[in-house]
Protein backbone atom coordinates (compact mmCIF):
# COMPACT_ATOMS: atom_id res chain seq x y z
CA UNK A 1 0.00 0.00 0.00
CA UNK A 2 1.29 3.47 -0.92
CA UNK A 3 1.66 6.55 1.21
CA UNK A 4 -1.46 7.91 2.90
CA UNK A 5 -1.72 11.14 4.89
CA UNK A 6 -5.07 11.16 6.73
CA UNK A 7 -7.16 14.26 7.28
CA UNK A 8 -7.58 14.18 11.05
CA UNK A 9 -7.12 11.12 13.24
CA UNK A 10 -6.96 10.59 17.02
CA UNK A 11 -3.65 10.58 18.86
CA UNK A 12 -3.17 8.18 21.79
CA UNK A 13 0.29 8.92 23.17
CA UNK A 14 -0.47 9.19 26.86
CA UNK A 15 -2.33 7.30 29.58
CA UNK A 16 -5.32 6.25 27.46
CA UNK A 17 -4.79 2.50 27.70
CA UNK A 18 -3.86 2.71 31.39
CA UNK A 19 -7.02 4.56 32.38
CA UNK A 20 -9.37 2.53 30.15
CA UNK A 21 -7.91 -0.72 31.51
CA UNK A 22 -8.41 0.64 35.03
CA UNK A 23 -12.08 1.41 34.33
CA UNK A 24 -12.59 -2.11 32.95
CA UNK A 25 -10.85 -3.72 35.92
CA UNK A 26 -13.04 -1.75 38.31
CA UNK A 27 -16.15 -2.88 36.40
CA UNK A 28 -17.38 0.69 35.89
CA UNK A 29 -17.91 0.86 32.13
CA UNK A 30 -21.32 2.47 31.69
CA UNK A 31 -22.94 5.76 32.75
CA UNK A 32 -21.44 5.81 36.23
CA UNK A 33 -17.92 5.83 37.57
CA UNK A 34 -15.12 7.99 38.88
CA UNK A 35 -13.66 8.89 35.49
CA UNK A 36 -16.83 10.75 34.46
CA UNK A 37 -16.60 12.97 37.52
CA UNK A 38 -12.86 13.41 37.05
CA UNK A 39 -13.27 14.46 33.42
CA UNK A 40 -15.96 16.96 34.34
CA UNK A 41 -13.83 18.50 37.07
CA UNK A 42 -10.66 18.55 34.95
CA UNK A 43 -12.48 20.13 32.02
CA UNK A 44 -14.11 22.75 34.25
CA UNK A 45 -10.69 23.60 35.69
CA UNK A 46 -9.14 23.86 32.23
CA UNK A 47 -11.93 26.13 30.96
CA UNK A 48 -11.99 28.24 34.16
CA UNK A 49 -15.69 27.54 34.55
CA UNK A 50 -17.59 26.25 37.57
CA UNK A 51 -19.41 23.20 36.26
CA UNK A 52 -19.39 20.85 33.26
CA UNK A 53 -21.69 17.95 32.39
CA UNK A 54 -20.21 15.15 30.25
CA UNK A 55 -22.55 13.60 27.70
CA UNK A 56 -22.70 11.22 24.76
CA UNK A 57 -21.87 13.62 21.92
CA UNK A 58 -21.59 17.22 20.89
CA UNK A 59 -25.06 16.87 19.39
CA UNK A 60 -26.41 15.69 22.74
CA UNK A 61 -24.77 18.70 24.39
CA UNK A 62 -26.44 21.04 21.93
CA UNK A 63 -29.82 19.36 22.35
CA UNK A 64 -29.61 19.57 26.14
CA UNK A 65 -28.71 23.25 25.86
CA UNK A 66 -31.78 23.80 23.66
CA UNK A 67 -34.00 22.03 26.17
CA UNK A 68 -32.57 24.04 29.06
CA UNK A 69 -32.89 27.28 27.07
CA UNK A 70 -36.63 26.64 26.86
CA UNK A 71 -36.84 26.23 23.10
CA UNK A 72 -40.40 25.17 22.30
CA UNK A 73 -42.34 24.21 19.15
CA UNK A 74 -42.81 27.26 16.94
CA UNK A 75 -39.96 29.24 18.47
CA UNK A 76 -37.33 30.73 16.17
CA UNK A 77 -33.63 30.00 16.62
CA UNK A 78 -31.01 31.93 14.62
CA UNK A 79 -28.36 29.60 13.21
CA UNK A 80 -25.40 29.51 10.78
CA UNK A 81 -25.60 27.88 7.33
CA UNK A 82 -21.86 27.07 7.02
CA UNK A 83 -21.17 24.42 9.65
CA UNK A 84 -21.80 20.75 10.34
CA UNK A 85 -25.53 19.99 10.29
CA UNK A 86 -25.42 18.74 13.90
CA UNK A 87 -25.32 22.37 15.06
CA UNK A 88 -28.79 22.94 13.61
CA UNK A 89 -30.57 19.57 13.89
CA UNK A 90 -31.35 20.02 17.63
CA UNK A 91 -33.51 23.00 16.65
CA UNK A 92 -35.69 20.52 14.77
CA UNK A 93 -35.61 18.09 17.70
CA UNK A 94 -37.47 20.80 19.64
CA UNK A 95 -39.86 21.41 16.70
CA UNK A 96 -38.57 24.96 16.49
CA UNK A 97 -37.77 26.94 13.34
CA UNK A 98 -34.21 27.78 12.24
CA UNK A 99 -33.41 31.02 10.43
CA UNK A 100 -30.03 31.07 8.71
CA UNK A 101 -27.76 34.11 9.24
CA UNK A 102 -24.67 34.58 7.08
CA UNK A 103 -21.07 34.13 8.22
CA UNK A 104 -18.18 36.58 8.05
CA UNK A 105 -14.60 35.88 6.94
CA UNK A 106 -13.92 33.84 10.08
CA UNK A 107 -16.65 31.40 8.89
CA UNK A 108 -18.52 32.33 12.11
CA UNK A 109 -21.80 34.24 12.36
CA UNK A 110 -21.73 37.80 11.03
CA UNK A 111 -22.63 40.12 13.92
CA UNK A 112 -23.65 42.96 11.59
CA UNK A 113 -26.12 40.77 9.73
CA UNK A 114 -27.47 39.37 12.98
CA UNK A 115 -28.12 42.90 14.19
CA UNK A 116 -29.72 43.86 10.86
CA UNK A 117 -32.02 40.84 10.94
CA UNK A 118 -33.17 41.56 14.49
CA UNK A 119 -33.69 45.25 13.81
CA UNK A 120 -35.13 45.20 10.30
CA UNK A 121 -36.97 41.88 10.03
CA UNK A 122 -38.25 41.41 13.58
CA UNK A 123 -40.39 43.24 16.14
CA UNK A 124 -39.21 43.92 19.70
CA UNK A 125 -41.45 45.07 22.54
CA UNK A 126 -38.65 45.58 25.01
CA UNK A 127 -38.85 42.02 26.28
CA UNK A 128 -39.55 39.58 23.46
CA UNK A 129 -38.15 39.58 19.93
CA UNK A 130 -40.57 38.11 17.38
CA UNK A 131 -40.26 37.15 13.73
CA UNK A 132 -43.54 37.00 11.83
CA UNK A 133 -45.32 36.68 15.16
CA UNK A 134 -43.15 33.83 16.47
CA UNK A 135 -40.82 34.27 19.47
CA UNK A 136 -37.10 34.44 18.62
CA UNK A 137 -35.57 32.65 21.59
CA UNK A 138 -31.91 31.89 20.91
CA UNK A 139 -28.91 32.14 18.65
CA UNK A 140 -26.44 29.30 17.96
CA UNK A 141 -22.90 30.63 17.55
CA UNK A 142 -20.45 28.11 16.07
CA UNK A 143 -16.71 28.67 16.52
CA UNK A 144 -15.65 27.10 13.22
CA UNK A 145 -12.41 25.11 12.89
CA UNK A 146 -10.98 26.57 16.11
CA UNK A 147 -11.58 30.16 15.11
CA UNK A 148 -13.80 32.32 17.30
CA UNK A 149 -16.80 34.42 16.47
CA UNK A 150 -16.93 38.11 17.37
CA UNK A 151 -18.41 37.35 20.77
CA UNK A 152 -18.20 40.92 22.07
CA UNK A 153 -20.53 42.16 19.33
CA UNK A 154 -22.70 39.04 19.30
CA UNK A 155 -23.24 39.03 23.08
CA UNK A 156 -24.20 42.72 22.96
CA UNK A 157 -26.87 41.98 20.37
CA UNK A 158 -28.13 38.97 22.32
CA UNK A 159 -28.43 41.00 25.52
CA UNK A 160 -30.24 43.79 23.68
CA UNK A 161 -32.91 41.39 22.37
CA UNK A 162 -33.01 38.91 25.29
CA UNK A 163 -31.71 36.01 23.23
CA UNK A 164 -30.14 32.94 24.78
CA UNK A 165 -26.66 32.31 23.37
CA UNK A 166 -25.69 28.69 22.72
CA UNK A 167 -22.01 28.48 21.85
CA UNK A 168 -21.08 25.52 19.69
CA UNK A 169 -17.42 25.17 20.68
CA UNK A 170 -17.24 21.59 19.43
CA UNK A 171 -14.25 22.51 17.24
CA UNK A 172 -12.71 25.13 19.51
CA UNK A 173 -11.76 23.43 22.78
CA UNK A 174 -8.83 25.43 24.13
CA UNK A 175 -9.36 28.52 21.95
CA UNK A 176 -9.50 31.72 24.00
CA UNK A 177 -9.49 35.48 23.66
CA UNK A 178 -6.16 37.20 24.26
CA UNK A 179 -7.24 40.85 24.04
CA UNK A 180 -10.26 43.04 24.62
CA UNK A 181 -13.09 42.79 27.16
CA UNK A 182 -13.20 38.99 26.88
CA UNK A 183 -9.46 38.44 27.38
CA UNK A 184 -8.68 34.98 28.86
CA UNK A 185 -12.23 33.72 28.23
CA UNK A 186 -12.41 30.34 26.49
CA UNK A 187 -14.71 29.41 23.62
CA UNK A 188 -17.88 27.98 25.15
CA UNK A 189 -17.68 29.96 28.41
CA UNK A 190 -19.02 33.31 27.22
CA UNK A 191 -22.63 32.64 26.24
CA UNK A 192 -25.46 31.10 28.27
CA UNK A 193 -24.37 27.61 27.18
CA UNK A 194 -21.20 26.11 25.76
CA UNK A 195 -21.06 22.77 23.96
CA UNK A 196 -18.04 20.58 23.15
CA UNK A 197 -17.45 17.47 21.05
CA UNK A 198 -14.97 14.64 21.57
CA UNK A 199 -15.63 12.85 18.30
CA UNK A 200 -12.75 10.87 16.81
CA UNK A 201 -11.59 13.73 14.58
CA UNK A 202 -11.60 16.45 17.27
CA UNK A 203 -8.52 17.81 19.04
CA UNK A 204 -9.17 15.37 21.89
CA UNK A 205 -11.49 12.37 21.69
CA UNK A 206 -13.48 10.00 23.84
CA UNK A 207 -14.49 8.00 20.76
CA UNK A 208 -17.89 9.60 20.80
CA UNK A 209 -18.74 12.04 23.53
CA UNK A 210 -19.27 15.66 24.40
CA UNK A 211 -19.78 18.10 27.22
CA UNK A 212 -21.86 21.13 28.09
CA UNK A 213 -21.33 24.05 30.42
CA UNK A 214 -23.41 27.09 31.29
CA UNK A 215 -23.15 30.45 33.02
CA UNK A 216 -25.13 29.09 35.99
CA UNK A 217 -23.83 26.04 37.85
CA UNK A 218 -27.39 25.02 38.82
CA UNK A 219 -28.31 24.90 35.14
CA UNK A 220 -25.44 22.49 34.49
CA UNK A 221 -26.61 20.33 37.38
CA UNK A 222 -30.07 20.20 35.82
CA UNK A 223 -28.60 19.32 32.41
CA UNK A 224 -26.68 16.46 34.04
CA UNK A 225 -29.94 15.32 35.65
CA UNK A 226 -31.74 15.37 32.29
CA UNK A 227 -28.90 13.43 30.67
CA UNK A 228 -29.45 10.49 33.06
CA UNK A 229 -33.16 10.01 32.29
CA UNK A 230 -34.15 12.55 34.95
CA UNK A 231 -33.86 10.15 37.86
CA UNK A 232 -35.32 11.58 41.06
CA UNK A 233 -35.01 8.33 42.98
CA UNK A 234 -32.55 5.80 41.56
CA UNK A 235 -33.79 3.00 43.81
CA UNK A 236 -37.51 3.30 43.15
CA UNK A 237 -37.29 4.69 39.61
CA UNK A 238 -39.09 7.96 40.14
CA UNK A 239 -38.90 10.44 37.25
CA UNK A 240 -40.51 13.88 37.44
CA UNK A 241 -39.36 15.17 34.05
CA UNK A 242 -38.76 13.76 30.59
CA UNK A 243 -35.11 12.79 30.49
CA UNK A 244 -32.60 11.59 27.93
CA UNK A 245 -30.05 8.80 27.68
CA UNK A 246 -27.27 11.30 27.04
CA UNK A 247 -24.78 10.64 29.84
CA UNK A 248 -21.16 9.87 28.93
CA UNK A 249 -19.89 6.40 29.82
CA UNK A 250 -17.04 5.79 32.23
CA UNK A 251 -14.99 4.11 29.49
CA UNK A 252 -15.31 7.18 27.30
CA UNK A 253 -14.42 9.41 30.22
CA UNK A 254 -11.32 7.36 31.04
CA UNK A 255 -10.13 7.99 27.50
CA UNK A 256 -11.03 11.66 27.84
CA UNK A 257 -9.12 12.17 31.10
CA UNK A 258 -5.94 10.94 29.39
CA UNK A 259 -6.61 13.05 26.29
CA UNK A 260 -7.19 16.19 28.35
CA UNK A 261 -3.77 15.73 29.92
CA UNK A 262 -2.29 16.01 26.42
CA UNK A 263 -4.43 18.91 25.17
CA UNK A 264 -1.85 21.70 25.69
CA UNK A 265 0.72 19.71 23.69
CA UNK A 266 -1.83 18.95 20.98
CA UNK A 267 -2.62 22.67 20.66
CA UNK A 268 1.10 23.51 20.46
CA UNK A 269 1.53 21.05 17.59
CA UNK A 270 -1.56 22.31 15.76
CA UNK A 271 -0.22 25.86 15.92
CA UNK A 272 3.27 24.83 14.81
CA UNK A 273 2.01 22.78 11.87
CA UNK A 274 -0.35 25.56 10.75
CA UNK A 275 2.58 28.00 10.59
CA UNK A 276 4.52 25.56 8.40
CA UNK A 277 1.59 25.23 6.01
CA UNK A 278 1.37 29.03 5.84
CA UNK A 279 5.05 29.23 4.90
CA UNK A 280 4.67 26.57 2.21
CA UNK A 281 1.66 28.23 0.58
CA UNK A 282 3.00 31.78 0.93
CA UNK A 283 2.90 33.45 -2.48
CA UNK A 284 1.05 30.56 -4.13
CA UNK A 285 -1.39 32.13 -6.59
CA UNK A 286 -3.90 29.29 -6.75
CA UNK A 287 -4.68 29.05 -3.04
CA UNK A 288 -3.92 30.58 0.33
CA UNK A 289 -4.32 29.53 3.94
CA UNK A 290 -7.28 30.98 5.84
CA UNK A 291 -6.19 32.78 9.00
CA UNK A 292 -7.52 33.00 12.53
CA UNK A 293 -8.63 36.07 14.46
CA UNK A 294 -5.70 38.18 15.63
CA UNK A 295 -7.15 38.71 19.12
CA UNK A 296 -7.41 35.01 19.99
CA UNK A 297 -5.13 32.15 20.90
CA UNK A 298 -6.65 29.46 18.67
CA UNK A 299 -6.36 25.69 19.02
CA UNK A 300 -6.06 25.76 15.19
CA UNK A 301 -7.93 22.48 15.05
CA UNK A 302 -8.56 22.41 11.31
CA UNK A 303 -6.72 24.02 8.40
CA UNK A 304 -8.46 25.63 5.44
CA UNK A 305 -7.05 26.46 2.03
CA UNK A 306 -9.05 28.94 -0.05
CA UNK A 307 -8.83 28.00 -3.71
CA UNK A 308 -8.54 30.79 -6.27
CA UNK A 309 -11.68 30.21 -8.31
CA UNK A 310 -10.68 32.86 -10.86
CA UNK A 311 -8.03 30.42 -12.07
CA UNK A 312 -8.90 26.94 -10.77
CA UNK A 313 -11.93 25.57 -12.61
CA UNK A 314 -11.81 21.96 -11.42
CA UNK A 315 -14.68 20.98 -9.13
CA UNK A 316 -13.98 20.31 -5.49
CA UNK A 317 -14.83 16.66 -6.05
CA UNK A 318 -12.25 16.43 -8.84
CA UNK A 319 -9.60 18.07 -6.66
CA UNK A 320 -10.31 15.82 -3.68
CA UNK A 321 -10.32 12.70 -5.87
CA UNK A 322 -6.97 13.55 -7.47
CA UNK A 323 -5.40 14.20 -4.08
CA UNK A 324 -6.79 10.92 -2.76
CA UNK A 325 -5.01 9.15 -5.61
CA UNK A 326 -1.77 10.73 -4.39
CA UNK A 327 -2.40 9.55 -0.83
CA UNK A 328 -3.53 12.92 0.54
CA UNK A 329 -6.92 12.94 2.26
CA UNK A 330 -8.80 16.23 2.05
CA UNK A 331 -12.43 17.33 2.23
CA UNK A 332 -14.75 20.10 1.18
CA UNK A 333 -15.82 22.49 3.93
CA UNK A 334 -19.57 21.54 4.11
CA UNK A 335 -22.63 21.64 1.96
CA UNK A 336 -24.70 24.62 3.14
CA UNK A 337 -27.31 23.43 5.63
CA UNK A 338 -30.05 25.58 4.09
CA UNK A 339 -29.51 23.65 0.84
CA UNK A 340 -29.96 20.24 2.50
CA UNK A 341 -33.31 18.51 1.90
CA UNK A 342 -34.66 18.91 5.50
CA UNK A 343 -33.95 22.67 5.41
CA UNK A 344 -34.55 23.86 1.85
CA UNK A 345 -37.78 25.63 2.79
CA UNK A 346 -36.35 27.50 5.80
CA UNK A 347 -35.68 31.24 5.87
CA UNK A 348 -32.21 32.55 5.00
CA UNK A 349 -30.95 36.09 5.53
CA UNK A 350 -28.46 37.78 3.22
CA UNK A 351 -26.32 34.72 2.52
CA UNK A 352 -23.25 35.95 0.65
CA UNK A 353 -20.05 34.82 2.40
CA UNK A 354 -21.35 31.33 3.21
CA UNK A 355 -21.96 30.26 -0.41
CA UNK A 356 -18.73 32.00 -1.46
CA UNK A 357 -16.62 29.94 0.94
CA UNK A 358 -18.59 26.74 0.38
CA UNK A 359 -17.28 26.71 -3.20
CA UNK A 360 -13.68 27.56 -2.33
CA UNK A 361 -12.53 25.94 0.94
CA UNK A 362 -10.48 22.76 0.93
CA UNK A 363 -9.66 21.27 4.34
CA UNK A 364 -6.22 19.67 4.47
CA UNK A 365 -4.48 17.15 6.78
CA UNK A 366 -4.21 18.46 10.33
CA UNK A 367 -3.60 15.51 12.67
CA UNK A 368 -1.42 16.24 15.69
CA UNK A 369 0.98 13.44 14.72
CA UNK A 370 1.54 14.61 11.14
CA UNK A 371 5.26 15.06 10.44
CA UNK A 372 6.97 18.03 8.80
CA UNK A 373 7.94 15.78 5.90
CA UNK A 374 4.28 14.81 5.45
CA UNK A 375 3.23 18.47 5.52
CA UNK A 376 5.73 19.21 2.75
CA UNK A 377 4.35 16.23 0.80
CA UNK A 378 0.76 17.46 1.24
CA UNK A 379 1.55 21.02 0.15
CA UNK A 380 3.58 19.84 -2.84
CA UNK A 381 0.79 17.60 -4.11
CA UNK A 382 -1.96 20.16 -3.54
CA UNK A 383 0.04 22.64 -5.59
CA UNK A 384 0.52 20.09 -8.36
CA UNK A 385 -3.15 19.16 -8.51
CA UNK A 386 -4.28 22.80 -8.59
CA UNK A 387 -1.69 23.68 -11.23
CA UNK A 388 -2.71 20.71 -13.36
CA UNK A 389 -6.33 21.83 -13.15
CA UNK A 390 -5.51 24.99 -15.12
CA UNK A 391 -3.03 23.36 -17.46
CA UNK A 392 0.12 24.83 -15.89
CA UNK A 393 3.27 22.85 -16.65
CA UNK A 394 4.61 20.93 -13.64
CA UNK A 395 8.37 21.02 -13.17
Amino acid sequence: MGRFVPLSIPNFEGNERKYVDDAIEQGWVSTGGAYINKLEKSLAQFLHTDNVAACQSGTAALHLAMVEAGIKPGDVVLVPPLTFIAAVNPVKYQFATPVFIDCDDSFCMDATKLQDFCQQECAFDGKQLTYKGNPVKAVVIVHVFGNMADMTALMSIAHKYNLKVIEDATEALGTKYMDGPLASKYAGTIGDFGCYSFNGNKIITTGGGGAVTANDTKVVDHIRYLSTQAKDDVHYYIHNEVGYNYRMTNLQAALGVAQLEELPEFIRRKQKNYKLYCQLFDGFELGHMIGFRSDIDSNMWFYSLEINRDKVKATMKEIITKLEEKGVQTRAIWGLINEQLPYIHEITYKLEKAPYYAERILNIPSSTQITEEEIHYVAENIKKVLEESIGVDIE
